[in-house]
């Protein structure tokens, strides 16, 4: 794409650093598009972990933020042409005056500032919601990857133009699987594999019992091997210990519990979403463990914890009772139910997951205009 100026320098900021496989599906994403349209780029990302970063994505440079002062990060905001804020669940109440500090930054050195496909919520204390509306409202563009998150923006009093597009994730493709990778994790020659996903409740999902969603979980797997006589491969999305230590309190719950197993190997978002072509059925917690299964035309269901898993299960057209209300028994129909109708799901899933994926290029193609100023096709409405 022809531009008008040398290098463009584009800074992105979030939950990035190898901390968690969906988040870098998302950053994967961004970088794959902006690299396609912009072959004079330079990129800035601001990790919790830079190494992990320059190693995963290849970028030009990236910024330990965490253990920076403000005062270290200013000239690495002010040398952009741009800022992206997002994409992921971001604005909480625990981290959003975080994540906003090089927001702030760009706008006291006016660097324009894009919101890139965020979620939000829960965003409830006056002191995050304040923050929020101080450092958005003067974003050029705000978007938002669900509609429950643009909910949570106005009731934090945000009042101007969100614009509901995608999580960037949708757009990504499959990398190869390590050779062997069956084999090493003991999964070769199994007949039927079923994949899970568990999450933490941790700061971002504090209403979460974990001892009831823990048994909630392990009845299932039971009920699955047993009645569908199938393995259980539990898949960590975060690398931290929290999902693995979540996966087998799981385990010790169940009674069948020699048919199931953790995946124990470190592998890339593009790895994980080839695995997931490899099983028949999938139960998950974690959006983007759903969000690959959706890809790979897995059939699955959800226990929607937060609002970006139901809005997600809403744009598919694919019904789930929210995790408070979900008893064993009542859990156990609805896995029965899917089960017998896991033929025709990946065809729903294909009917509805193109336009989905069309929201998720127009953040892209809003991002190429405002950074360049030259409009492109297909321009979305604000919601």
């Amino acid at each position: 794409m022809p531009t008008g100026k040398d290098v463009y320098r584009v800074g992105i900021t979030g939950s990035y650093g190898g901390l968690n496989l969906g988040d870098e599906a998302i950053l994967q994403s961004i970088i794959t598009q902006l690299r396609k349209d912009l072959p004079r780029l330079e990129l800035t990302v601001f990790s919790r972990d830079a190494e992990d970063t320059k190693r995963r994505h290849g970028v030009e440079r990236a910024v330990q933020v965490r253990n920076l002062s403000r005062a270290e990060v200013l000239p690495e905001v002010e040398r952009l042409d741009l800022l992206i804020l997002g994409g992921g669940g971001i604005l909480y109440d625990a981290d959003a005056r975080t994540y906003l500090r090089e927001v702030q930054i760009a706008h006291e050195k006016r660097v324009p500032v894009f919101v890139y496909a965020i979620g939000a919520g829960p965003l409830t204390h006056a002191a995050a919601q304040a923050a929020v509306r101080e450092n958005l409202t003067d974003a050029d563009v705000v978007t938002v990857r669900e509609k429950s998150a643009h909910r949570v923006l106005e009731e934090a009093g945000l009042h101007r133009d969100v614009i509901v597009t995608a999580d960037p994730a949708l757009l990504m493709k499959p990398e190869p699987l390590p050779r062997g990778l069956l084999k090493r994790e003991g999964l070769e020659g199994r007949r039927r594999l079923i994949g899970m996903s568990v999450r933490e409740p941790g700061v971002a999902a504090p209403d979460l019992d974990e001892k009831v969603y823990h048994a909630l979980l392990a009845n299932a797997a039971d009920f699955m091997v047993d009645r569908y006589d199938a393995d259980i491969v539990f898949v960590p999305m975060e690398r931290s210990v929290l999902d693995t230590q979540h996966s087998h309190a799981v385990i010790a719950k169940m009674l069948r519990a020699q048919r199931a197993t953790v995946l124990k190997g470190e592998y890339t978002s593009g790895q994980i979403l080839s695995l997931m072509g490899k099983f028949d059925f999938a139960l998950g917690m974690r959006l983007h463990f759903l969000i690959f299964a959706a890809i790979q035309g897995t059939p699955f269901i959800a226990l929607p914890y937060a609002g970006k898993v139901s809005g997600f299960l809403d744009a598919l057209g694919l019904p789930a009772p929210p995790l408070q209300l979900v008893n064993a028994g009542r859990l156990i129909a609805y896995l029965d139910d899917s089960w017998d109708r896991r033929r025709s799901m990946p065809a729903r899933i294909a009917e509805k997951l193109p336009a989905l994926q069309e929201r998720a290029r127009d953040t892209h193609r809003l991002l190429l205009e405002t950074l360049t100023g030259q409009k492109r096709n297909a321009h979305p409405k604000a919601a």
